[in-house]
């Protein structure tokens, strides 16, 4: 479904993305693993098109979108969960979730609307409080929810369970499970490798903007150089 070849990205005359090459295969999770500072949120950044690469080619579903602006990529069906939530705090949590539909023309938002609700029952309840006066875990849930009024093809998440407490950490790799049963395609930038190798189907690592070990998830995670560095030595 996506095929990044020799992609890089440069912050001035820093390069953040060095010759990146990967591809998600379609109906599968595919995670990135990797350090602070190693690149990941650059890559995602790039493929949404938040960032312009400064070289190399990403194609989806075989069309070649290097550089398209954020929202025709929206369009095409890559929607980002990004670092950070970026949840619109003054408004709605039901505004909130409108926006990710902003750019739909048919008639199943109201039908996805109550689906995502049902989904996160959380958000149903609390749809007139402003999106701001969620706990964490419920912004989480609400910038997922946000994604998937999109109708994603290919759901990029960036560290979707970073700062969580345990249990809403297991909540959320519960979720991306579901939504990659139902059909979706995930892409997932985590540093809880752990749990990102128990859900995903292929993982690659990431070093100082180079891809330094690819392959089957659950090769990675029964390699000893993957345990040692990413999963302190226990599997």
């Amino acid at each position: 479904m996506l095929e990044v070849r020799g992609l890089s990205t440069a912050y001035g005359n820093i390069k953040a993305l060095k010759g990146i090459d990967l591809e998600v295969a379609e109906g599968a999770i595919a995670c990135i693993l990797g350090a602070n500072g190693a690149g990941k949120t650059t890559l995602m950044k790039t493929v949404s098109g938040l960032l312009k690469p400064a070289g190399g080619r990403i194609a989806f579903r075989g069309e070649d979108i290097t550089g398209l602006s954020p929202d025709k990529i929206v369009r095409k069906g890559i929607v980002l969960v990004p670092e950070g939530r970026a949840i619109l705090s003054r408004m709605t949590v039901l505004e909130n979730l409108e926006m990710g539909a902003y750019h739909r023309k048919d008639g199943g938002i109201r039908k996805d609307l109550g689906a995502v609700m049902e989904r996160f029952p959380v958000l149903g309840a609390r749809k007139d409080q402003r999106g701001g006066s969620l706990s964490g875990g419920e912004q989480q849930m609400l910038a997922i929810a946000r994604a998937l009024l999109s109708r994603p093809r290919l759901l990029l998440m960036d560290e979707p369970s970073l700062g969580l407490a345990p249990l809403i950490v297991a909540d959320i790799f519960r979720i991306v499970r579901e939504i990659n049963a139902e059909g979706t395609t995930v892409l997932l930038v985590e540093q809880n490798a752990k749990q990102a190798l128990k859900v995903s189907h292929r993982a690659y690592v990431l070093e100082t903007g180079k891809i330094v070990h690819a392959g089957p998830a659950a090769e990675l995670r029964d390699d000893p150089k993957i345990t040692e560095s990413y999963l302190g030595g226990r599997r």
